[in-house]
């Protein structure tokens, strides 16, 4: 075995005392210098060449470059929160979340897919501002009244600024240079899609900071692990990113890609500290305990957290009280008072489905259009009168009904045979060989209400009750019916098919409430139904058994409401206007159109440059990874190299994470969007300038310099030139189809002008914009006064006219699909000038609406005088109404006796025509419009 030689100081000459080494000869140990061994072993887990670090979470900032940072935040700021009030109307799915901070406000309760952190912070700008919950956020353009919007639209602005340094600091921390991180930083402050997405009142702009904070912090962690573990600041960084772990998957369900992207990390670590020999399986076992509790057990408590403040605030009924179960709605002040136990024959009692929630057996006075147009059966979600049924004895002909009300109880026991009478229209709950209206299949029969006052029934009413089970506290419950505690089946005694529900709806002749049928296939969950409540039935004693619902706990909620958020974020299969898939989003394919209006449009979109060279890094890095394993497999030692092991650890964490929060969405079939991108685009960006460093890494610092700036200003130009886009600036259609560089961008370039001078004669409508108005007639023994529009003004000049269209002939902004709300969206298109389109109308003849000059005042006409009007080829009322969408077909009106005969719904130069009948006060008044401005007709 070799023997290592110590080197000693050379003997000094005979006659010299003994001299000491000098020290320049003999440097002393510098403690902050890493060995040759520690240098060897570095290099094998891939840390720079170098002296020790001391720094928190190995980020070595110098005071030049917080400098630098500070004026890149400033930038980050400027460029987010420049005219952030407009438009002052609500933007894509400000119509959800805006709404939900209204129910916050108001303590109404709602169900929502996402969880509530992000929600959470904006409610708070809005109650810190003023906010009283009126404002209802119904449709997108609605301008906000008495709403703090800035303030609540500063929330993700504020997390779309901090976001920039958080990847400078991110990047410094992995050991690249200033210069990249620079190059990063200004990249995400100058990419279009982040900027657009961060300037309204939306959750992916918290989404993308807590992924950023997440991922900065773990970076931290992991360079305080590489120097000492344990100590003081090890810890810090490690609570801190399960805090911020909690934090991201409490904004959206997102943050599970965030926390994958950390365990998968901290599975090599412990890996790599299992096969070190130096680490002891005790110390092993510490750290795998330190990183169980603060990045699994605080992000969970965190979330929980979240969730018991989303019930503390929500405490009162809501909209969402429908899609939970009668025992949590028992905590939203909407409880049920205490019940009888007993059912027996002769009781009043509700019914619910146990499966679906739907609601309880309904039934009212309206017929099935089609089958055998008896009495509907349905589940309704409410309590109401027409849920109450009255259980009777099953009876053939000749034989009596049972005494319910002299006689002995007789309580309903498992295979009873009962008739189940509708108190309301007494009708009986009616099964026969006829296909539901809705559910047209050989295994479904309709189930309706049938027969009248004093009819007794046949035995297509009949049905044998099959107890499921029982709830174990309640022994009697699984022989007899017990209210809330027995679950049963009902079968039909002559078809043998099982009363049956799903989440199908009936058309609006049903009221869209939930379908229920006979089903000879039923599956078990569907088909099982409970007793809800009983009255108090004429033989029970005064002390007869009461019960009532379980009151759940927090964790009973919590649950509940998973499940429930679980199963609806799953069932979002609905195709959207402007959807997209997983493919189409490194390449930018399509954007979404998030406003149109008053010849402006928010349309998200990134920045192509940013974009596409993010896309092309990842490119790059999986073919650079891919030709090092091949030469390795070759036997090249190209991972003994220092730089190539740095670089092949920094690109790979990055890469983990860009695949993490892509690859998942392939795996999902419901509905996406481009923002769903975003997490993963920040790792792209990150992964971005990390390939600059190594393609830079031989050149000299003002180079590299030189080469960043130059990209710089190219995201940057790239950004000005979409930038119309993030803010809703004007536009002209020249510039739009200019940048319409790929063909799949469905921007709406029709709906800008020509010219940018013309948009000084548009006015964006305003709540307190009012028309110039002028007061027609009213002299002595004249006409009558009339109120009509000043279309000269004061100055006797008529405003310009444009003859471009508004309408987005490729759709129109729509916002995300809610599954929890009550009514459909409408679609928002810009309505200043209504768009020709041709449409084959039946023909519709309004009667003439007549002026004749009185002396008297204007009266105003009858009813009678209302109904005189003969209408042809369909009703009045069949009209386009107040509200509906106006790219709805309109007749053609014909409106006589005027100074000239106006069509509505031919192809006319008019766009002063409205669309359907004049009241007959508008008529009026638009024809003595015209008599005393003529000049102006002939504008128009």
């Amino acid at each position: 075995m070799a023997t290592k030689r110590v080197g000693r100081p050379a003997t000094p000459p005979p006659g010299l005392s003994h001299v000491a080494p000098s020290s320049h000869k003999y440097p002393p140990i510098r403690h902050d210098q890493l060995s040759a061994d520690e240098r060897r072993e570095a290099a094998s887990k891939g840390y720079g060449p170098g002296r020790r670090s001391h720094s928190p979470g190995g980020l070595s900032i110098t005071p030049g470059e917080w400098k630098l940072l500070a004026v890149v935040l400033l930038v980050a700021a400027g460029v987010r929160m420049f005219r952030i009030s407009k438009p002052n109307s609500v933007v894509f799915d400000e119509v959800h979340f805006g709404k939900f901070a209204s129910r916050y406000i108001k303590t109404r309760y709602f169900v929502d897919v996402h969880p509530p952190l992000a929600k959470l912070l904006i409610t708070a700008a809005a109650f810190i501002f003023g906010f009283d919950g009126d404002f209802d956020f119904k449709d997108i353009g609605k301008v906000f009244e008495n709403v703090p919007y800035v303030a609540m639209r500063m929330v993700p602005a504020t997390f779309g600024v901090a976001t920039v340094p958080l990847a400078y600091l991110t990047l410094r921390a992995l050991d690249c240079r200033a210069t990249t991180a620079l190059l990063a930083s200004i990249f995400l402050t100058f990419e279009n899609g982040l900027v657009t997405q961060s300037r309204h009142i939306l959750l992916d702009s918290p989404l993308v900071f807590f992924t950023a904070l997440t991922t900065f912090l773990f970076v931290g962690f992991s360079n305080e692990d590489k120097k000492e573990p344990f100590t003081e600041q090890w810890w810090t960084w490690l609570v801190l990113t399960g805090l911020s772990l909690g934090a991201v998957v409490s904004c959206k369900w997102v943050g599970l890609f965030t926390i994958a992207t950390v365990g998968a990390c901290t599975v090599l670590q412990l890996w790599l500290l299992l096969g070190d020999l130096h680490v002891t399986p005790r110390t092993w076992a510490r750290h795998l305990f330190a990183r169980a509790v603060c990045l699994i057990l605080i992000p969970i408590l965190f979330y929980m957290i979240m969730f018991q403040l989303h019930f503390a605030i929500l405490g009162s009924s809501g909209e969402g009280d429908a899609f939970m179960s009668s025992e949590f709605r028992q905590t939203l002040g909407h409880g049920m008072e205490d019940t009888y136990a007993d059912v027996a024959l002769g009781s009043d009692i509700t019914i619910r489905h146990l499966n679906t929630q739907g609601g309880y057996l309904h039934s009212h006075a309206h017929n099935y259009p089609g089958g055998s147009g008896q009495q509907q059966i349905t589940l309704y979600p409410h309590r109401d009168e027409n849920n109450i049924w009255r259980v009777l004895n099953a009876t053939v002909d000749g034989y009596e009904q049972y005494d319910y009300e002299h006689k002995p109880i007789v309580y309903i026991e498992d295979h009873s045979r009962i008739k189940l009478r509708h108190i309301v229209t007494d009708k009986a709950l009616h099964s026969h060989e006829v296909r539901p209206p809705v559910s047209d299949v050989d295994f479904q029969n309709e189930v309706s209400a049938y027969g009248m006052t004093g009819f007794v029934g046949d035995i297509n009413d009949d049905w044998i009750v099959e107890i499921e089970k029982g709830d174990g506290s309640d022994k009697q419950s699984s022989k007899r019916l017990r209210t809330l505690r027995t679950h049963f089946k009902l079968r039909h005694l002559h078809s043998g098919c099982y009363l049956f529900s799903h989440k199908i709806k009936l058309p609006e002749w049903g009221f869209e409430q939930q379908e229920v049928t006979c089903n000879k296939n039923a599956v078990k969950a569907n088909s099982l139904w409970y007793v809800e409540t009983a009255a108090k039935h004429p033989q029970l004693p005064a002390d007869a058994p009461t019960v009532n619902y379980k009151i759940p706990g927090f964790l009973s909620k919590f649950w509940e409401l998973q499940r429930v958020m679980w199963t609806t974020n799953a069932g979002l299969t609905d195709r959207h206007a402007y959807d997209s898939r997983p493919s189409t989003w490194p390449g930018l394919r399509r954007g979404i159109n998030f406003w149109v209006k008053d010849h402006r449009q928010i349309y998200l979109i990134g920045n192509p440059f940013v974009w596409w060279s993010s896309t092309a890094s990842v490119i790059i890095y999986m073919l650079v990874r891919g030709f090092l394993i091949l030469r390795a497999k070759r036997g090249y030692r190209d991972f003994d190299n220092t730089k190539v092991v740095k670089y092949d650890s920094l690109c790979g964490f990055l890469f983990v994470g860009y695949c993490l929060h892509y690859f998942p969405f392939f795996l999902m079939g419901r509905q996406l969007f481009l923002h769903h991108y975003f997490p993963a685009l920040y790792f792209a960006v990150l992964l971005n300038g990390a390939v600059f460093d190594l393609v830079t890494s031989t050149l000299r610092p003002k180079i590299r310099l030189q080469i960043a700036a130059v990209l710089m200003i190219i995201a940057i130009m790239t950004f000005s030139k979409f930038s119309p886009l993030a803010y809703g600036d004007p536009w002209t259609k020249k510039k739009c189809e200019s940048a319409q560089w790929v063909k799949t961008w469905d921007i709406a370039c029709n709906e800008f002008l020509d010219e940018y001078s013309q948009y000084s004669g548009v006015t964006v409508p305003t709540l307190n914009r009012s028309a110039p108005m002028a007061t027609i007639g009213g002299e002595p023994g004249g006409r009558a006064p009339i109120v009509v529009e000043d279309k000269l003004g004061q100055d006797a000049v008529a405003p310009p006219e444009d003859d471009h269209t508004t309408a987005v002939p490729i759709g129109a902004a729509e916002p995300g699909r809610d599954v929890f709300a009550k009514n459909e969206q409408k679609e928002i298109k810009s309505q200043i000038i209504a768009q020709d389109v041709p449409v084959d109308i039946d023909e519709k003849e309004i009667s003439v609406v007549k002026f004749e000059p009185t002396n008297a005042a204007a009266q105003e006409p009858s009813s009678t005088e209302k109904e005189e009007d003969n209408v042809h080829g369909g009703d009045v009322g069949s009209g386009t109404r107040t509200g509906e969408p106006e790219d709805q077909g309109h007749p053609e009106v014909v409106v006589e006796n005027l100074e000239e005969v106006v069509k509505v719904g031919e192809d006319n130069d008019n766009p002063r025509v409205p669309h359907g009948p004049l009241d007959h006060e508008e008529a009026i008044a638009d024809q003595v419009a015209y008599e005393l401005y003529p000049d102006a007709r002939d504008v128009e």
